[in-house]
């Protein structure tokens, strides 16, 4: 019995010491703030980054041109936004990213398998569906994969979510692909679920809006369930009907959330636009006179993170926003959405303050696009630019009230013609991340494995944890 308990005592032991440290001491915050950029071509691509701490390693974990190599015309490129299994048999073993080309679909990495040749297989083949322009990446509650397409417009046939219903099982080219239909039409890029499993969404244009999808049967153990009924509604700021535009003031002030769909998700009558195939068109009927949602410019990724208060917000970017119309001194924005009071602030631009010189950021700061967010909580912006001046932001945020106190450059990419996208934290090692190296010129997308090397401090913490268990084992063994 004392064995037993002794057993039971290590082990809780490990894991509070271990838990207290990663709580304490995430290893990827601790970085000197990067100035300037990585040269064009100045690094390898299959170790594209220039990383802002020696303790942070890089490693290739698949590429396109071997794919296509193994299995010919099984993989179309433009790897975009990465989320893994979090939940189920399993969890986090996989990686899971779509295809953001004429010809979508979507892929499958296994982390456990050691070999780079059969670790990555295609499980939506390219074109399936008519599947374009793959680029939403996010897990369920209960256990699937949703994508979505990030193109929509008068006459097009696309906009639409997607969920893989057998992601960790399928085998290649045999996802069960499912059109969830009572989903709004819209140029989707960001997902994300509250701790309610309310949908999130936002439509990715020059005056595009942000949505919300309220499920009748929340707590659904599948996608059929969840998607069966459900209420639409679009984000109205103030009065509602602004559009943020190139070179107009931030759009900040009171949000509230406006229907546009019946609690069924069937159109309301005189409101939502209905499309031939009876799905609904999310852009124009929020732009209809009596909805007035808010028009962002090129929203694209949103995440979603749990303040020390309790309170949660969700971050979105604005990739084309301006203060002054002069995109040679930054551009672009992060909002923060308070999903309790239903605040919308900025978040950061570039006037927010860097790290590294303690004056605005300035120029530097160009085009958010993706957002991350690590196990502490610290959120992270991807530029949507061409390696060379491709960079990835640390927000720090102090007092931890959504707002960034300043920023830092914690990544710069180099490879010609490619942007980083789809940075993910793995949630089950809190010193490692993932980042696609989306169409370089080169043709050959990279899948880049981060390794943030914890601090000595906290190594020898560990150790010295390890070493008192060890004494007072060897201690109850005497006895």
């Amino acid at each position: 019995m004392r064995q037993s308990i002794l057993a039971v005592s290590v082990t809780a032991t490990l894991s509070l010491l271990s838990a207290n440290t990663y709580a304490a001491n995430i290893a990827f915050e601790n970085f000197t703030p990067l100035i300037g950029n990585a040269a064009a071509g100045s690094l390898p691509e299959s170790a594209p980054f220039q990383l802002s701490s020696p303790n942070f390693t890089q490693t290739a974990l698949a590429n396109r041109a071997n794919q296509n190599l193994l299995s010919p015309n099984s993989n179309s490129g433009s790897w975009d936004m990465i989320t893994a299994n979090e939940n189920g048999q399993n969890a986090g073993r996989y990686l899971f990213m779509p295809f953001e080309t004429s010809s979508g679909g979507v892929q499958r990495v296994d982390l456990r398998d050691p070999n780079y040749n059969t670790r990555t297989v295609t499980i939506v083949a390219p074109g399936t569906q008519g599947f374009v322009s793959g680029d939403a990446s996010r897990w369920t509650p209960w256990g699937t994969y949703l994508t979505a397409e990030e193109s929509w417009g008068n006459g097009s046939t696309k906009g639409r979510l997607f969920e893989v219903t057998n992601p960790t099982t399928a085998s290649a080219n045999a996802g069960d692909f499912v059109q969830r239909s009572i989903i709004p039409r819209v140029s989707h890029e960001g997902l994300t679920f509250d701790k309610n499993n309310t949908l999130y969404f936002i439509d990715e244009l020059n005056g595009g809006s942000v949505y919300k999808y309220v499920s009748a049967n929340p707590n659904a153990k599948n996608g059929n369930d969840f998607f069966a009924a459900g209420q639409t509604f679009v984000l109205k700021v103030g009065s509602g009907g602004q559009v943020e535009g190139s070179n107009g003031p931030a759009i900040t002030g009171n949000g509230t959330w406006i229907a546009i769909t019946d609690a069924q998700g069937k159109a309301i009558p005189g409101v939502s636009t209905v499309l031939a195939d009876g799905t609904i068109d999310g852009r124009v009927t929020a732009d209809h006179a009596d909805i007035k949602g808010t028009g962002f410019n090129r929203p694209e990724d949103l995440e979603i993170k749990t303040l020390a208060n309790g309170q949660q917000v969700i971050y979105f970017t604005t990739t084309d926003s301006d203060n002054d119309g002069n995109s040679a001194n930054g551009r672009g924005r992060v909002y923060v959405l308070n999903l309790g009071s239903g605040a919308v602030q900025l978040a950061a631009d570039n006037t927010t303050k860097d790290m590294a010189t303690n004056l605005a950021v300035g120029t530097p700061w160009s085009n958010p696009d993706n957002l991350a967010i690590d196990a502490k909580g610290n959120i992270y912006v991807i530029e949507d630019q061409d390696g060379g001046k491709a960079d990835i932001w640390f927000l720090r945020d102090i007092n931890d009230d959504g707002i960034a106190d300043e920023v830092g450059k914690w990544a710069s990419l180099s490879t010609p013609g490619a942007e980083p996208t789809g940075l993910y934290f793995d949630p089950f090692d809190p010193n490692v991340a993932y980042v696609n190296v989306q169409h370089p010129r080169s043709g050959d997308d990279m899948l880049i494995r981060i390794n943030a090397v914890p601090e000595p401090a906290s190594l020898a913490l560990i150790l010295g944890g390890l070493g008192v268990l060890g004494g007072v084992m060897r201690r109850k063994k005497a006895n």
